[in-house]
């Protein structure tokens, strides 16, 4: 038979066996990308956004406080209608990964510029709120850096330095000046 007839077929089962093996890559690359995200989840921020109101400012304010002795103790309203003039609206939402998102709403009404009533969801103290935010893992105390007699008797001492005459470094003095002499 023909030389040039067995390449040909030879390219051609080689062809064939490139192309299978190139499937079979890309379903097992299927598969593995489709296991990344279980496995490695990417960064994200902490999303703060609004007031934050704990339960000893809602405890601080009192039925006829003026305007401006609410928004002393509550900060400025996120939420100030035009159609309702009479309302402010406090609300505060916290994402962060890997925590449930928080979100509490206070609404104070007012009557003649005093506070009238106060609708709110369950705050939490100062203390519980710090207490909820995520701290970052790594900052724990670095252990100290020890080693007990055994491990160091592993190593030898170190030698002591010789005293030899190309050993001793020059006086101070040896130096040339580093200004000129005044005169």
């Amino acid at each position: 038979m023909n030389h040039s007839f067995f390449v040909r077929r030879l390219v051609a089962i080689l062809g064939l066996a490139s192309a299978s093996l190139a499937l079979v890559a890309c379903s097992s690359l299927d598969r593995v990308s489709r296991a990344v995200p279980t496995v490695v989840t990417p960064y994200s921020m902490d999303i703060v956004q609004g007031n934050v109101v704990t339960s000893e400012q809602l405890a601080a304010l009192q039925l006829g406080m003026p305007r401006a002795q609410v928004q002393s103790i509550l900060g400025t309203p996120l939420l100030v209608s035009a159609f309702h003039a009479q309302r402010w609206d406090y609300t505060f939402t916290l994402k962060s990964q890997g925590v449930a998102s928080q979100e509490r709403h206070v609404t104070v009404f007012f009557k003649d510029d005093r506070l009238e009533r106060i609708e709110a969801d369950p705050l939490p103290s100062e203390a519980d709120f710090v207490g909820s935010l995520r701290k970052p893992k790594d900052l724990a105390a670095p252990k100290p850096l020890e080693a007990s007699d055994a491990a160091l008797s592993k190593y030898p001492p170190p030698a002591a330095p010789s005293a030899s005459p190309a050993a001793v470094l020059p006086s101070v003095s040896a130096y040339p000046p580093l200004e000129p002499a005044a005169k």
